[in-house]
């Protein structure tokens, strides 16, 4: 009885979790919007506000700076690591561009296709990672209200995942979630190790 209303749920949130793809791959689009997020993915696109925010922390911090920069880094490939190498080989899912029950209905706006697991989505963890250790380092030191935007900026090429084909929502919600996690665990222990807070 049990298991079958596991099943059950799963049922519904694998059907809400296509639904919602299918509205914003194949419904929510625009020729804009088919130019701009796959370009939203790309490194040159989200390295420099990174670039500009190392910058800023070690002309402000320091000798704090450097340490800030390293944590980051750090942050960001344990991030990598725990989805990639992981999570990925415990969680083995289809991506929408593999699945061939969602290919007849895909618009794939990418020239490549990973065959990795699809949950969970290393862009949404490593880009959450980021912004949740970035909030937790600097919210003393910067307005929090402005300093918050860090995580729509990380929303832009989570939401591009969807919109070009390569991850299921549910995909993306895992690794925000996972990201956040590690985001503030590493934030703690900079705030605690470096800075003393």
């Amino acid at each position: 009885m049990l298991l079958q209303a596991g099943r059950s749920f799963l049922e519904k949130i694998n059907d809400l979790d296509h639904k919602l793809f299918y509205k914003i791959n194949g419904e929510w689009h625009n020729s804009f919007f088919d130019a701009f997020f796959p370009f939203t993915r790309e490194s040159f696109f989200w390295a420099p506000l990174y670039f500009f925010l190392a910058l800023f922390v070690i002309i402000n911090f320091k000798k704090y700076g450097w340490l800030w920069v390293l944590f980051l880094l750090l942050n960001v490939a344990l991030s990598d690591y725990v989805n990639s190498s992981l999570i990925k080989e415990i969680w083995f899912r289809l991506r929408p561009c593999r699945d061939p029950a969602v290919a007849e209905h895909l618009r794939f706006l990418v020239k490549y296709c990973p065959q990795s697991s699809g949950f969970t989505s290393s862009h949404a963890a490593n880009h959450f990672a980021a912004a949740m250790f970035i909030f937790a380092t600097l919210k003393h030191y910067v307005n929090r209200k402005w300093l918050a935007l860090i995580f729509l900026w990380a929303l832009i090429p989570c939401y591009a995942q969807l919109y070009v084909g390569v991850h299921f929502p549910t995909d993306i919600l895992g690794g925000i979630f996972a990201g956040l996690i590690l985001g503030y665990i590493v934030g703690y222990i900079f705030n605690r190790v470096v800075l003393k807070q």
